[in-house]
């Protein structure tokens, strides 16, 4: 009997067939399914909003740059367009014909900086019983509150009418120390205030040429001088801000000045009418920029602003990029935080022009304090970046390249010196753009970090003191300990990381070259992330 082989027959179609997946072709199929329907849309919208952001940063930045060389070839000079006539010293009278000046100095736990606000103040050409000195003292470390008390002290023995003033809590922050100060009986007789942040060092004339303006043109409520920064070559992070608040100081505030008699005062080395102040109901510390508060406020009661670009005063960039990012962060919020709290009152009020009011709301709020930060985050850092992922959206070449470059180069203008750092200072912004903007929104929206207030850090002298120690081989100023991880920032790393790969996708598959741009704009990002960004020193 022959063996039979058994073998058991399945009909075809009870067999089981384990499919083998294409993960990558899934994916490219469910990519195309959203990409189509949803993704083009989206972002051709995103494009032609980024594009008309674009144009309306240039035409006024382009409006500026027109105006303020019409200022500078055909404006007369500030002395000239107001009555000035300099304070003279007069033997019969003694020295009534002076007003009497409060100079108030806030601080906060300032050990490195305090001297220098306190001395400068204190050897301000000005009658001696006419001027009174007044340090707002917030600061909760009691070593520092003890030394800044010592050093008024001592200027008082040398004859220097000065007061040094604490409260009891920190409420309204530098608004709430300013208010707190104008009610001082000792100062009901002061005629104008000046106010000095604690790094700032004015010269000693600097209410000889301030004061006159508001002594001889009684509807001059504000004279405001210009910062300059004594450590602006420190690093490469200070070159960036001083390149940034050059163009600032240079044009913005010098055309608002000569055209509206209206600017945002920069809370700080600025000669304030007390009875303007007073009209435009005082300090108020609703927003985290009292400052503009005020001069928006003060300029709708009919009050008129002088900035004098000539007269400068001595201050400090921040030095690390953790305090730059705070101050960043409250100069954003704030301005848009006001403008939402004050754009009805602006247009509803009858006192200022009609093209007064278009220049406060659309070029001085809309335009420079939002439109600027998220056009230059929202279209360069996240718009151009997803067309390379999405080819079907195209961006034209004239909002891609000729824009940009057109305001890169009227940016420029008030810092020739460090022309040769152009190109990374275009990168930098893009980075600080992402928190600008960031809180920007939170500031319109009124939501979570919008009445923060971090003071910033001063370092005064002390890097100069550890790079002199170094060279003479001496010990330095210890430095306190940290830990790599509180260097990192997250958020920076990520669109690092995203504009890396988009970067890679358009070397493989693009058509641009915006790799170029992503790659360079990646490692700025990564820079940044890893808190690195303030220890680069520039070459001049």
């Amino acid at each position: 009997m022959g063996e039979v082989s058994q073998k058991i027959m399945i009909p075809e179609s009870f067999q089981f067939h384990v499919p083998s997946y294409d993960i990558a072709g899934q994916l490219t199929l469910m990519w195309d399914l959203i990409k189509t329907p949803l993704l083009v849309p989206l972002l051709t919208l995103g494009v032609y909003i980024s594009l008309a952001m674009s144009l309306m940063l240039l035409t006024e930045r382009v409006y500026m740059g027109i105006v303020i060389v019409l200022v500078k070839l055909f404006w007369k000079k500030p002395e000239k367009r107001y009555k000035w006539e300099a304070m003279q010293d007069d033997i019969e009278s003694g020295n009534l014909n002076f007003p009497v000046v409060l100079v108030q100095i806030p601080m906060f736990n300032e050990r490195e900086v305090y001297k220098l606000s306190i001395g400068a103040a204190s050897n301000l050409s000005w009658p001696a019983d006419r001027l009174v000195i007044q340090v707002l003292d917030d600061s909760t470390d009691p070593a520092i509150k003890q030394m800044v008390e010592q050093e008024c002290q001592r200027w008082a023995s040398k004859g220097i009418n000065i007061r040094y003033q604490i409260r009891e809590n920190r409420t309204g922050y530098k608004a709430g120390a300013l208010k707190e100060g104008l009610k001082r009986s000792y100062v009901k007789h002061c005629e104008h205030v000046c106010i000095f942040d604690a790094d700032f060092q004015p010269e000693p004339d600097f209410l000889r040429r301030a004061i006159p303006f508001l002594v001889n043109n009684p509807d001059i409520a504000l004279v405001q001088a210009r910062w300059r920064f004594v450590n602006a070559n420190e690093c490469l992070l200070t070159r960036m801000q001083e390149m940034s608040l050059d163009y600032h100081f240079t044009v913005e505030q010098e055309v608002g000045s000569a055209t509206h008699a209206f600017f945002g005062f920069n809370g700080t080395a600025g000669v304030w009418r007390i009875a303007a102040i007073n009209d435009a109901g005082g300090w108020k510390d609703r927003t985290t920029v009292e400052d503009m508060d005020l001069a928006v406020r003060a300029s709708l009661r009919g009050w008129k602003f002088v900035y004098l670009g000539d007269l400068q005063v001595k201050s400090e960039l921040p030095s690390t990029f953790k305090a730059f990012r705070f101050q960043q962060h409250r100069w954003s919020c704030g301005p848009a935080n006001l403008f939402r709290k004050m754009v009805m009152e602006i247009v509803r009020n009858k006192t200022v022009k009609f093209w007064k009011k278009v220049y406060v709301i659309y070029s001085f709020f809309f335009v420079r304090k939002i439109i600027a930060h998220m056009v230059t985050f929202c279209f360069y850092c996240v718009v151009l970046p997803l067309t390379i992922l999405v080819p079907e959206v195209k961006v034209p070449i004239w909002g891609a390249v000729y824009i940009p470059s057109v305001i890169t180069v009227l940016n420029s203008v008030g810092t020739p010196r460090s022309i040769h750092l152009l190109f990374y200072w275009i990168l930098f912004e893009n980075v600080m753009s992402l928190h600008r903007t960031k809180a920007a929104l939170i500031g319109l929206l009124e939501t979570g970090r919008v009445n923060e207030w971090v003071v910033t850090e001063k370092l005064g002298n002390t890097l100069q003191k550890a790079a002199d120690a170094k060279k003479s081989n001496t010990k330095a100023p210890r430095k306190s300990r940290f830990r790599f991880t509180d260097r990192l920032n997250t958020l920076e790393l990520g669109f690092a990381a995203f504009l890396f790969l988009c970067g890679c996708f358009d070397f493989v598959n693009g058509k641009n070259n915006y790799f170029i741009y992503l790659w360079l704009q990646t490692v700025t990002f990564f820079i940044t992330g890893i808190g690195y960004v303030g220890t680069i020193i520039p070459s001049s």
